[in-house]
């Protein structure tokens, strides 16, 4: 059992259904935190829930591009439990191909859950986290410091999450609030789950990270975890690279 460093805390976890999301919201109830679960599937959403202690857990069904709902699930919250100390905004979806193919529609889908939606949860959560000298913790991504082949919609959209991150911890910071990231790289979740199956793609990850392996989705939670806690006191506006090595490269293939 780890320690119970948010034993009495807060926390609101966005894409809870499952993945990273999932596995952050288990860690932080692992701890003692008190868990605010978020996701637009209800299913999932209760799934995840119904394995996690029920005085200390709530579910919302909420899609975070709408920020009416924000606000409201916010409130919600800290009716609820009477206060927030942390909020993970870890929703987001894909959406990629050619950039002469994408389409308005799929553009702005990306960008409304992946950037505007972690901008309106840190805008709803600021006020009461300004009241706990809490933090907030940004799921970026690898392809939010680099470009991929064909995935300009969700590199604009996670290159969005990383300097925002940067730019709260700078406005944040004389409140007391931290604001720091993860940037995954391959990991193991629903989102993925498509090239899990594909042993030559697979293979061809393998090769480009150090480590050789896809990341599971609790190595993401554990940093998390870590930037939300008093360990991580003095850390804000950092990026953090939980990429198995991978931004470690230039670019050249092994040999």
């Amino acid at each position: 059992m780890p320690v119970e460093r948010f034993k009495d805390k807060v926390v609101i976890v966005t894409g809870a259904g499952s993945g990273i999301g999932a596995a952050t919201a288990r860690r932080f109830s692992a701890e003692g935190a008190q868990v605010a679960l978020v996701d637009r599937d209800r299913t999932s959403l209760e799934s995840v829930a119904s394995e996690l202690p029920s005085d200390r857990t709530t579910h919302h069904v909420v899609d975070v591009s709408d920020s009416t709902a924000v606000e409201a699930m916010v409130s919600a919250v800290v009716e609820h439990f009477g206060s927030l100390n942390v909020i993970v905004n870890n929703a987001g979806v894909h959406e990629g191909g050619e950039p002469d193919k994408v389409t308005d529609e799929q553009w702005r889908k990306v960008m409304a859950t992946d950037a505007d939606g972690v901008f309106f949860c840190c805008r709803a959560a600021i006020p009461h986290l300004v009241e706990t000298k809490g933090c907030i913790v940004n799921t970026a991504s690898v392809s939010g410091t680099g470009g991929d082949w064909n995935m300009s919609p969700y590199n604009a959209a996670k290159g969005a999450v990383v300097n925002l991150t940067r730019a709260l911890a700078m406005d944040l910071g004389k409140r007391s609030v931290r604001v720091n990231a993860v940037c995954p790289s391959l990991t193991r979740t629903g989102m993925t789950a498509d090239m899990m199956d594909d042993e030559a793609l697979l293979a061809k990850f393998a090769e480009r990270i150090p480590l050789g392996r896809v990341c599971e989705p609790e190595e993401i939670a554990s940093v998390i975890a870590f930037l939300a806690s008093d360990d991580a006191s003095f850390m804000t506006g950092a990026n953090v690279a939980v990429d198995g090595g991978v931004s470690a490269s230039n670019g050249q293939p092994p040999q």
